[in-house]
């Protein structure tokens, strides 16, 4: 149900109304609008009235939500550590492994650049992303934060992008599937309690409210005097904080930091999406060997079948696995190219007035360009499991192929592409009085 509050228009700055209270002045960071933030319930979000972007989102006992969640997360995690995953038998012989060895294994292969990339996004990250969860939520809850909590608190926004726990139960899915009409399959308690785990750290990812945690952090902070919303930043000479929401001043500043967080503040300075292309270059290079080169060598009775990501999805449209095959297909090879080619065609189109797809359809491609690309490591989870379960020499084994690498490298390039973008690109020129796409900003 949508709650509407006219009178608390966000966005709609005049002379004749009372000054707003600089704490609740926010930069939306994809369009650069000034914005107001209204009185929120729980329950309840802010949206940017321009872009549509979420500002905030509010939680009921925000602390002891987020501190349980993180909590049963990290319970469900030291379980899925400690017991067996995933076992198989054929023929009486078989092989059963721990979640670990899905990254263990690979370094005794010589891969542990791959290896790296399964332990960090599915461990090490989650991991220290909870632990920095449950030390800010019990500082709040004692009333006074723990030593190192704002340092601490800036570490969430840079880790929460490449945890990749669900992306990993997909992954381990796929690889069942293939194994499974060839040998019996076990599910060990691992397996059960890592799918726990990859859901319930989406849940505390999404009940943390950067905005109430920063602003307990410090209640001090607030927007320079004469702040203006329904302004865009630039044209104030202000610059909106990612990290803690802060705006800043920067008209005295060469390389400004927020006065808050002390991170790097960027202030729009005109379109540059250089380091977007070179990164989308680096990917298209590493693009090509990913795909002829072989993710995968398969040996059977002593004889090697090497695989590439397109035979895979042809061994599986062969054996009649259609929906295990567009999973692949569609992870593995459409949305690395429909990545690269989205972001190539908004690094130009931001420099044309009039090219196709007003501003809101172009910020809506760019958010969905955004999400998919995580999704595209099922391959290279796919590989880490296979080559950890079928060890069994030269009657059955499953090694990575030089693909493996080069493939995993495309989904982090891709990914540091989309983040390094400036979706304020898209809204130069745009009015930012003109509020025709405009929808008001609390839902509840």
């Amino acid at each position: 149900m949508s709650t509407h509050r006219p009178q608390q228009q966000p966005v709609s700055c005049s002379d004749r109304r009372p000054l707003i209270s600089r704490r609740r002045l926010r930069v939306c960071h994809e369009c650069d609008l000034v914005v107001a933030l209204p009185s929120l319930s729980p329950g309840q979000k802010a949206d940017c009235p321009r872009c549509g972007h979420t500002l905030v989102r509010r939680h009921a006992n925000p602390a002891e939500r987020s501190l349980a969640l993180a909590l049963a997360t990290l319970i469900t995690l030291a379980l899925s550590v400690a017991f067996p995953f995933i076992g198989f038998e054929f023929s009486g012989i078989g092989n059963r492994i721990e979640l670990t060895e899905s990254a263990s294994t690979l370094i005794g292969l010589h891969q542990p650049l791959v290896a790296l990339c399964v332990l960090l996004t599915v461990i090490i990250l989650p991991l220290v992303y909870l632990l920095s969860v449950c030390w800010l939520c019990i500082g709040m809850l004692l009333g006074h934060p723990l030593p190192r909590s704002p340092q601490i608190a800036r570490t969430l926004r840079h880790v929460s992008p490449w945890m990749m726990a669900d992306v990993f139960v997909i992954g381990t899915l796929v690889s069942l599937i293939k194994v499974v009409g060839m040998a019996e399959i076990e599910l060990g308690l691992s397996f059960w309690t890592f799918c726990g785990f990859a859901v319930l750290l989406l849940k505390t990812t999404q009940s943390v409210d950067k905005d109430w945690l920063w602003f307990s952090l410090d209640r001090t902070g607030m927007a320079p005097p004469g702040t203006r919303a329904g302004l865009t930043a630039s044209e104030q000479n202000l610059c909106g904080c990612d990290t803690c929401g802060l705006v800043n001043d920067i008209a005295q500043t060469r390389k400004p930091r927020c006065r808050r967080c002390d991170e790097p503040l960027h202030p729009w300075h005109g379109i540059n999406n250089q380091a977007t292309l070179a990164l989308l270059a680096a990917a298209i290079v590493m693009y090509l060997p990913a795909n002829l080169y072989p993710i995968m060598v398969t040996t059977s009775l002593g004889s090697s079948s090497p695989s590439t990501i397109i035979g895979g999805v042809l061994l599986f449209i062969q054996h009649g696995d259609w929906p295990i095959a567009f999973i692949i297909f569609t992870a593995s090879v459409l949305v690395p190219v429909s990545k690269i080619l989205a972001l190539l065609w908004l690094c130009y189109v931001v420099k044309q007035e009039k090219a196709g797809l007003n501003r809101m359809n172009r910020i809506r491609l760019y958010r969905i360009t955004e999400f998919v690309g995580r999704w595209s490591m099922v391959d290279v989870f796919v590989v880490a499991i296979l080559v950890a379960l079928i060890r069994n020499g030269n009657l059955m084994s499953i090694e990575p192929g030089p693909a493996a690498l080069a493939f995993a490298a495309v989904v982090i390039l891709t990914m540091l592409a989309a983040m390094l973008f400036d979706q304020r690109s898209i809204w130069v020129g745009a009015n930012p009085k003109n509020n025709d796409n405009s929808k008001e900003s609390n839902h509840a």
